[in-house]
């Protein structure tokens, strides 16, 4: 019932701004909901906040927030820097009661201690190069923060970049919704 609202908004708002790709739109189900809730199986007892970063229109943050229960004691953290797409996801969080806070800032200037300190678990979709997210994450994370991206056919020569700047412990899943994407659970990341 709660997905049904927060699809119902998207379509809504996406007459608006451009929350997902037009064409993907008429498979929302199984390329953005189904795509983001194959992470909830993955999800490690938390040892920190949970951050999603890049949330744009909330894949995977606000999926798995609503896989979460109503009142659950961990929100999650939707950190979006475009204001519109912030207003989007608030709505939804209001709509849904999703455990979830908008944060409206870049990545690179967050401060842990928004959050109460170092993220236990970071989520995101689609948002930038391995290298370069771990880049632009490396304030928010701690030794035992735990990674789950949603990462597409280029994994491995992301992997194999990220490899020449981190140390990391990575477990690759096959994706559930496309045979060429991957889920990456990375731990132990360290500067080379």
């Amino acid at each position: 019932m709660r997905l049904e609202i927060y699809a119902a908004l998207l379509r809504k708002w996406q007459a608006k701004i451009n929350l997902v790709g037009h064409k993907t739109l008429a498979d929302l189900w199984r390329r953005h909901m189904l795509d983001s809730a194959q992470l909830h199986q993955y999800i490690p007892p938390l040892n920190g906040p949970w951050l999603d970063l890049g949330s744009g229109a909330g894949f995977p943050g606000i999926v798995l927030a609503l896989l979460q229960p109503e009142r659950s004691p961990t929100p999650i953290y939707l950190i979006e820097s475009d204001h519109r797409k912030a207003v989007f996801l608030q709505e939804v969080i209001r709509a849904t009661r999703a455990p979830a806070q908008v944060v409206t800032e870049r990545i690179e200037k967050l401060d842990p201690s928004t959050f109460g300190g170092k993220a236990g678990l970071i989520t995101a979709r689609a948002l930038a190069p391995l290298h370069q997210f771990l880049e632009m994450s490396t304030s928010l994370t701690g030794p035992s923060t735990v990674f789950l991206l949603l990462k597409g056919q280029h994994i491995d020569d992301e992997l194999t970049l990220a490899a020449k700047y981190r140390k990391l412990t990575v477990n690759q899943h096959q994706s559930r919704t496309n045979p060429g994407s991957k889920v990456l659970c990375i731990t132990e990341v360290d500067r080379v």
